[in-house]
């Protein structure tokens, strides 16, 4: 499902590594933690994996599809196929729940009929069926976090990025999304979950690689713990 090989990334104006010669393998159907310090190479990794930037080497795969081969106008269907979820939300403030979830399917050009069926299963998916017409401010932190879950995976990716998802939530509303999380695994998305919290990491025991000064440092199978 995801192919790293021998990735390195280096930023112009520092000179410096921020990967270096990273390889990694991920399984369809895998749930991947990922963890390491602020500066790692974490955020890096993942915007290789979302096409926002490029590897100065290495070769990066997914699905079979060779990043080598993407043109610039191809991008936005790849990232269609990979559903990224974040710390701080990223909803839309003037949209209710159904239409923040439901704009990611009106920019990939949706029919209104098709929205109106899929939508309302997602909302419900994620335990907002009673939410369904309220605004971002009237909703919870940990409520907010499902409708970026379910906007995130209303077009049926096969790959699931979640970067620090339960960053900014407090413990019970954590677990709630890492069980969400994992019942979406269970469906056969394939999760990578960045966090730096070694709770989730301990309470999860999956497949747990850490990353340190842009190199895999560990990757401990399931059950374990980098």
């Amino acid at each position: 499902m995801i192919l790293i090989d021998r990735v390195t990334k280096i930023y112009d104006k520092s000179e410096q590594h921020s990967l270096d010669k990273v390889s990694l393998h991920i399984k369809p159907g895998e749930f991947v933690v990922l963890i390491g310090a602020s500066g790692a190479g974490k955020s890096t990794l993942l915007k290789l994996l979302t096409r926002e930037i490029t590897p100065t080497a290495g070769k990066i795969v997914i699905g079979g599809l060779d990043y080598d081969d993407i043109l610039e106008y191809e991008v936005p269907a790849l990232r269609r196929r990979i559903g990224t979820i974040f710390q701080d939300f990223k909803l839309l403030p003037n949209r209710t729940v159904f239409e923040n979830i439901s704009f990611s399917l009106e920019i990939s050009g949706a029919s209104n009929k098709e929205i109106q069926t899929i939508v309302p299963k997602m909302i419900q998916t994620v335990g907002l069926a009673a939410k369904r017409d309220r605004f971002p401010d009237e909703l919870s932190g940990g409520e907010k976090q499902r409708v970026a879950i379910a906007r995130a995976m209303v077009r049926n990716p096969k790959i699931l990025i979640a970067d620090e998802p339960t960053g900014n939530l407090d413990i019970k509303n954590s677990a709630e999304i890492i069980t969400l999380l994992s019942q979406i695994n269970k469906s056969g998305t394939t999760v990578l979950l960045v966090t730096h919290d070694i709770n989730i990491v301990k309470t999860l025991k999956r497949r747990t690689i850490a990353l340190d000064h842009g190199r895999v440092v560990s990757d401990a199978p399931a059950g374990g713990v980098a």
